[in-house]
């Protein structure tokens, strides 16, 4: 398949309708900054809008609404008289369709899959419509809050993974010669989001999806710090005491679990991720052997 990237000047005929067929056949995978917009616009708790409308503990839209002339399922926010129902809470994989996102170095690039741009062949009104670079696409879609949140998420992702370096090279289990908690790393990073959410359990689902932030829901900033600082906290109440090594990786594989759960919600490469991660533990000492 071929990839297309695309600068912020690059012209292309984009738009966003509130009834296109990106609403029908899709993956929206979601971060808790935008569950808790999609509720705000929905007008109800995170935890109910999560319980009705999300899917694999709470990273992704549920689509089982009515079918296209394709056979697709429509979104769950998605009504057949009006369109999107949460259109101005829409999160950004809605913003961006039909790009893709790509972060490298803090610098954002954009592309799009294959030779024929989606909207062409999907929305026949796009072909009326004027041309809009990509930067003055995402300027009309409000995407700029929605991409901060998604960069602020991957640094707390990265913080929850840090306390699980910690636990295996600050404290002596990798020292003790342990080699298991590499191999389940490994396995943590091909495993489905239904099975992370498992291995995760509903007390950090829900720490980690629907934060109890009710002060600071408009900010996006206070939000998301208070957030890393609501999972370090809980992290540190359950892991802080602990002495034995099986504890020590016990506590290791399910941080990892965790920050890799949340890459799932932000669409990020979780196998790519775990890799590094991996290499990164074996390069500061850390063992590996195969897990049976």
């Amino acid at each position: 398949m071929q990839i297309t990237k695309l600068s912020a000047k690059s012209i292309l005929p984009l738009t966003c309708s509130r009834s296109g067929s990106c609403c029908f056949g899709k993956a929206v995978q979601l971060n808790p900054w935008e569950l808790m917009r999609l509720s705000r616009e929905k007008k109800m708790t995170p935890r109910v809008f999560r319980n009705l409308y999300c899917e694999f503990g709470s990273i992704r839209l549920r689509f089982d609404g009515t079918a296209d002339n394709k056979g697709q399922k429509a979104c769950s926010q998605y009504d057949t008289k009006t369109g999107c129902s949460v259109h101005l809470g829409r999160p950004l994989a809605c913003r961006l369709y039909p790009l893709g996102r790509h972060l490298q170095f803090d610098k954002a690039t954009y592309m799009f899959e294959g030779k024929t741009f989606p909207c062409l062949t999907d929305c026949a009104e796009v072909l009326e419509l004027p041309k809009l670079s990509v930067g003055a696409y995402l300027k009309g879609q409000a995407a700029a809050e929605f991409e901060e949140a998604q960069d602020a998420y991957l640094d707390v992702m990265q913080n929850i993974a840090n306390i699980a370096f910690e636990l295996l090279l600050d404290s002596g289990l990798a020292a003790s010669g342990d080699t298991k908690t590499v191999a389940l790393w490994r396995i943590l990073g091909a495993e489905s989001p239904e099975m992370l959410a498992l291995r995760i359990g509903q007390e950090w689902i829900d720490c980690l999806m629907i934060p109890e932030i009710t002060d600071a829901s408009e900010n996006l900033i206070i939000f998301t710090k208070k957030h890393n600082e609501l999972l370090l906290l809980k992290a540190q109440k359950q892991f802080g005491s602990i002495q034995t090594l099986q504890e020590l990786h016990e506590a290791a594989v399910l941080l990892l679990a965790v920050a890799l759960y949340l890459s799932r919600g932000l669409g990020a490469d979780t196998k790519g991720i775990s890799e590094h991660w991996i290499a990164t533990a074996k390069s500061h000492g850390a063992k590996e052997s195969e897990v049976k």
